[in-house]
């Protein structure tokens, strides 16, 4: 069970995995707070890769083994926009809140970890009802998908989400002031038989050049 941020790398290493185990390897794709409500309803698999934070509770709860938890990957959150349109101006904290102001249409996700992070931040800008006014929130899933509907003119998200939609463009990450740095981390389910093998074969796939590939960086 994994969050949206490491689907692109986990979607490509499944064959990887499966021929470093000898097994058939399913990797079930979710926002991390959609994945926790579902794990504590009682659905429980070999291995998750969710937020630290979210390793950290329910390694405290008993239902992940805290023995084998391990940071994977660091991710950032950006900005794309349809390809080909214009790339708007983000590098200071000033220039997004004009942005976020003056443009017609955005998208973010109400269960990701980036959109739980742009819900606080366009608050402690003092924006939060006027960018609301005009902001599709999507459930989980992909925004920059309604790039390409021209439902949004602007998506944030994960960049590593992001660059999992072809026929859009990543402006690139929210400047300093404006960021936050996610930190997802992999442990196995408590009392599993193959938990811990399926988590070393991930994180010996999570290489600093496999990462920044996905537009993910590397811990520590």
């Amino acid at each position: 069970m994994s969050t949206l941020a490491l689907a692109g790398l986990l979607r490509e290493a499944t064959p990887a995995l499966e021929a470093t185990l000898g097994a058939r390897v399913t990797v079930e794709l979710a926002p991390t707070r959609t994945l926790e409500t579902r794990i504590r309803a009682g659905e429980r698999a070999d291995a998750a890769v969710l937020t630290a934070e979210a390793v950290a509770a329910l390694s405290a709860e008993g239902v992940l083994d805290g023995m084998t938890a391990r940071p994977l990957a660091h991710s950032r959150v950006g900005l794309a926009v349809k390809a080909g349109t214009p790339h708007p101006d983000i590098a200071t904290v000033d220039a997004l809140r004009q942005l976020l102001l003056a443009v017609p249409s955005l998208c973010y996700s109400r269960a990701g970890a980036s959109g739980i992070f742009f819900a606080g931040l366009i608050e402690r800008l003092g924006i939060a009802d006027a960018v609301n006014a005009k902001a599709i929130v999507i459930p989980q899933g992909f925004t920059a998908e309604k790039l390409l509907t021209g439902e949004a003119a602007i998506a944030f998200q994960q960049i590593s989400e992001l660059m999992e939609v072809q026929g859009i463009d990543v402006v690139g990450p929210l400047p300093e002031g404006a960021q936050t740095i996610a930190v997802f981390s992999g442990a196995a389910f408590t009392g599993t038989a193959h938990g811990a093998a399926l988590l070393d074969a991930v994180a010996a796939l999570c290489t600093p050049d496999a990462l920044r590939a996905k537009g993910l960086e590397a811990p520590g």
